[in-house]
């Protein structure tokens, strides 16, 4: 139990009607979960509003109402709180009710179009195998420690975040690496957070199906980096254009890094090969296995941000080279007869550009690259068109196929992507709706040598059809298909 006046603070409260000196149980924003002397707090989400589900709370035992508008009919022994904005007061209120877990524990905040999962996963890496306890909140899982769980969304609501914040000082951690996305900034879920340092990837054409533009995309990245406190680093990737616009109003200590520019941190390539990438930091010679420019720009951040936190430079490059590729992200599988398949996340238009542009750089022959790919349903839509000729001027053959189409017509999607192929690149596509068929067929299209992509779903292990998720995981498909071909 915790005391509800406690809970409150620095919560930015309109008016009260009841007490705030009571003990109560748990702080609750679904109301189907509410048990006795909980708190709920009705947020007005983009689909459902929880004002219209706080008599069904008090049926099932709520005591404390948080509320954005008092309920006409107010029932008495019943706390009410009427707040501002219902998603601030929760984040705060959650923070409070952990104790603030985020002042204890250095947690790093991860943040842009691309590169998030892998920045933050592998500074989990570098920490652990420099023997340090760590923690990772990620989009492919949350890890407290060394113990697993199952990731929902690349930012948790902000009661899940400060519960796995609790549970890793509970457990000895000593860092936490996180991925900030633009949906957790704007919906508030990182408010009451301290951030020791914020890092910056790139910014480029994704999620305008919720943001109204990109500009109000980029100023919702910005306001991460806003409020970072003094005592944190604000950590830029300044070969993007849009990098030292996040430092603006930073309190932080401004770092950056690049691979063209001047920088505070910057590595140079050396050698490219399909097997890894020969690198030079401050003139010393390092082989990573990571492979891809993007992959080098997202390792120099890695460099950077251990460095801010007190790793000593050779210890991190020892470690670099032991890194291995995150689940999903340019992870690849060789048949027997020499085709290598990538799997990829790639599911933005610059994504698709770098990881095409990145095979086509090791090429080393007369070697086809062909791609699968589709785009997701319920989604900005004004991509699909630039993935399609992307993935038609950088590869030899494409194949469209479906991609979570969620709610929508697959076909439509498909449709919609086609418009964007030019007419010198019509006979290098085909459109395959049924995805195990097109990634079956891109195997039988290929000879030895040959690279396959696979993009868009990455570490996904599900296909959602109107509203239905199923199993589907692109490399157990690639991989059961390989091992056909060896039996026959």
């Amino acid at each position: 139990m915790k005391n509800l006046k406690d809970i409150l603070y620095k919560v930015a409260i309109h008016q009260v009607f009841g007490v705030t000196n009571m003990d109560v149980h748990q702080l609750v924003f679904d109301s189907r979960k509410v048990k006795k002397n909980d708190v709920f707090i009705a947020q007005k989400g983009l689909a459902v509003d929880g004002h219209f589900y706080i008599e069904t709370a008090i049926s099932l035992g709520a005591t404390v109402i948080i509320c954005e508008d008092f309920p006409s009919d107010k029932k008495e022994g019943i706390t009410y709180v009427q707040v501002q904005d219902t998603n601030v007061a929760l984040a705060i209120m959650a923070a409070n009710f952990y104790e603030n877990p985020s002042t204890k524990l250095p947690v790093i905040g991860v943040t842009g179009t691309n590169g998030k999962t892998t920045i933050a996963s592998l500074l989990y890496q570098l920490f652990s195998k420099a023997g340090y306890k760590v923690g990772l909140l990620s989009t492919v899982k949350v890890l407290v420690d060394e113990t697993e769980f199952k990731a929902t969304h690349t930012t948790p609501d902000s009661l899940t975040i400060n519960r796995y914040l609790d549970m890793m000082l509970e457990a000895g951690v000593e860092y936490c690496f996180m991925e900030v996305s633009s949906h957790g900034i704007h919906q508030k879920r990182t408010e009451g957070l301290n951030f020791a340092g914020g890092i910056f990837t790139n910014l480029s054409h994704d999620h305008l199906d919720y943001h109204d533009t990109f500009a109000e995309y980029r100023n919702v990245k910005k306001s991460f980096f806003d409020f970072l406190p003094k005592s944190a680093f604000a950590l830029i990737n300044v070969d993007d254009k849009n990098g030292n616009f996040m430092l603006q109003n930073t309190k932080a200590k401004k770092k950056t890094y690049a691979l063209k520019t001047v920088a505070d941190y910057k590595v140079r390539i050396l050698e490219k090969q399909l097997s890894g990438t020969l690198i030079s930091v401050d003139g010393t010679e390092v082989w990573t296995k990571l492979i891809g420019v993007f992959n080098i720009y997202n390792l120099t951040a890695i460099i950077a941000a251990a460095d801010l936190l007190g790793l000593e430079k050779l210890e991190i490059l020892t470690i670099i080279s032991q890194l291995e590729s995150v689940n999903g992200r340019f992870q690849s599988v060789i048949s027997e007869d020499g085709v290598t398949a990538i799997i990829d996340y790639a599911h933005t238009p610059d994504a698709l550009k770098n990881v095409l542009q990145t095979i086509n750089d090791i090429r080393t022959g007369n070697e086809k690259v062909i791609t699968v790919v589709g785009c997701g349903g319920d989604r900005d839509i004004t991509k699909r068109p630039k993935m399609a000729h992307i993935a038609a001027q950088l590869s030899h053959q494409v194949i469209f196929t479906s991609d979570n189409p969620r709610s929508e017509n697959p076909q439509t999607i498909l449709d919609e992507m086609e418009v964007g192929v030019s007419p010198e690149n019509y006979s290098k596509t085909l459109t395959v709706l049924d995805r195990r068929q097109a990634i079956k067929t891109a195997c039988k299209f290929a000879e030895t040598g040959d690279i396959i992509l696979i993009a868009g779903k990455g570490h996904e292990n599900y296909q959602e059809v109107n509203g239905v998720r199923s199993h589907f995981d692109d490399l157990e498909e690639v991989t059961n298909l390989f091992n056909q071909l060896k039996k026959n």
